[in-house]
């Protein structure tokens, strides 16, 4: 069966670079099961990724598909500088000094890109430096451009590694001047989805929301969670945003490791709950950045993210940078067909807010899977202006596959990320009844459905006005 017919529901992210820039790898790696192109704009000249772009929006073209592309934002990054001989070795009890002060880094100095850091930090606070494999602890600071801390757990470093400052409450704001360019560069680019980086309050995602709006964009915001300070407003961060990225690497450092498969779930639930997709990311699969195979703990890993109801699960250096990439990407899809066929992952239950204005549309959205459920329906279709029944009937995990039509095709690449939803193209919305006759027609060309099986369709009456949901209908293929 064609892989497009028998569509997984988890969605598969993979992260472009060197190794899949080009227009062949790329195909392969959307034919093997990828469903969205992240592109890291910590990397790459815009020129660069702009032919990235127009490869993605090429095959889009020639095979009538809507992969979707998220420009992730590099955000306020911590990095160390250069050493003079590209790499030191530090031992546990040695003092370093971390100078604001761009300079050749030795075995005693280092520069940080960090400006605010001598002010910021105070003695007793954790430096941690390569996710972590390197810890120190700050000895002393002058508050101007210098700080001394003392090796706990040393190693070798090298050039440019990331910071992580996990009992610092850092004074960067949330976008740089590169993430203002970068933005410029994504939203001109016309990309879907927007990666928020080291998100701390919700106030940071209005503020990237605005910006987005301001430049006449469709684009949507994902808030990766990578700080403590997220976790604490996590309930008003969803509230905000469209969908939620838990960025394992950078929390696992700035947060205990042993909390984070706790926080995964929780913050999985609660956007589910909310309506807004959820992403798993960071080492999923990492050994096969250079070997052939995943890991059995890394299978597992894949295997409880769509258990526990992700919207998507990301592949980064697997992709970008690996030997195997269209290789990650197919096992990937391998473990996510194999999870999907327990019926654990399906009709989650919720309860309606009866006080919602969405309220007529919540419940309509519901009883449609609900009542795909009884009657063992093939497929959930809806029309939609703004995604928002996409975004809705999803969030309860239909075992029938969701299958959207619109007449915005950035909408419907928008859509791509969500879990079980595909997206089709159609522009008539004449009559409810020629329109439901219409897109179950199309459905029947493609192969996506056959006669005499059920589907449940979902609509505003009267269709023209595409206003909100309020009609639900049974019907039997001919």
């Amino acid at each position: 069966m064609n892989a497009k017919k028998d569509y997984n529901r988890t969605k598969i992210l993979t992260t472009l670079g060197p190794a899949t820039s080009s227009y062949e790898a790329i195909s392969n790696l959307i034919k093997a099961g990828a469903d969205v192109m992240r592109l890291n704009l910590s990397h790459g000249k815009h020129d660069d990724l702009k032919k990235i772009i127009e490869n993605i929006r090429r095959y889009n073209e020639e095979n009538n598909d809507y992969i979707c592309i998220l420009c992730d934002l590099q955000g306020p990054k911590l990095r160390i500088g250069e050493f003079i001989e590209g790499s030191v070795f530090w031992s546990k009890g040695d003092k370093v000094i971390f100078t604001s002060i761009e300079s050749p880094g030795t075995k005693e100095q280092v520069y940080m890109n960090y400006k605010e850091f001598p002010k910021d930090v105070k003695p007793g606070d954790k430096v941690m430096l390569d996710d972590g494999k390197i810890e120190l602890v700050v000895d002393e600071t002058n508050g101007v451009d210098k700080v001394v801390a003392t090796v706990v757990y040393g190693g070798e470093i090298s050039s440019k590694k990331g910071v992580n400052l996990p009992n610092t409450k850092i004074s960067l704001p949330s976008l740089t001047e590169k993430d203002l360019r970068d933005l410029d560069f994504a939203l001109e680019n016309d990309v879907e989805w927007i990666g928020l980086s080291f998100v701390r309050t919700p106030e940071d995602v209005v503020d990237l929301k605005a910006r987005i709006a301001n430049a006449g964009s469709k684009a949507r915001v994902i808030a990766k969670i990578e700080k403590p300070e997220a976790i604490i407003n996590i309930d008003e961060i969803i509230k905000e945003t469209d969908a939620i990225m838990v960025a394992r690497g950078d929390l696992g450092v700035e947060v205990p490791m042993q909390e984070v498969p706790v926080l995964q779930k929780n913050i999985v639930r609660k956007c589910q709950v909310a309506a807004k997709p959820v992403i798993i990311a960071t080492q999923m699969m990492e050994s096969m950045i250079t070997n052939p195979r995943p890991t059995r703990a890394e299978t597992n890993d894949v295997a409880n993210a769509v258990l526990d109801g992700a919207d998507a699960v990301m592949l980064s250096g697997e992709t970008s940078v690996g030997k195997y990439p269209e290789l990650a990407v197919s096992y990937m899809d391998l473990i996510i067909r194999n999870v999907e066929k327990e019926k654990a992952v399906y009709n989650a239950k919720y309860s309606l807010n009866k006080n919602s204005e969405t309220f007529i549309s919540d419940a309509v959205c519901l009883n449609a899977v609900l009542m795909s459920k009884e009657v063992v329906a093939k497929a959930v279709i809806s029309m939609t202006k703004s995604g928002y029944t996409a975004f809705k009937i999803a969030s309860y995990r239909p075992e029938a596959k969701i299958q959207i039509f619109s007449d915005d095709k950035h909408l419907l690449r928008t859509i791509n990320l969500i879990w079980g939803v595909r997206g089709f193209y159609y522009d008539k919305f004449t009559s409810t009844d020629e329109t439901f006759s219409d897109v179950i027609e199309i459905l029947k060309k493609e192969g996506f459905v056959n006669s005499g099986e059920l589907v449940i369709n979902t609509a505003s009456m009267p269709i023209k006005e595409k206003s909100r949901t309020n009609a639900l209908k049974v019907s039997i293929v001919d």
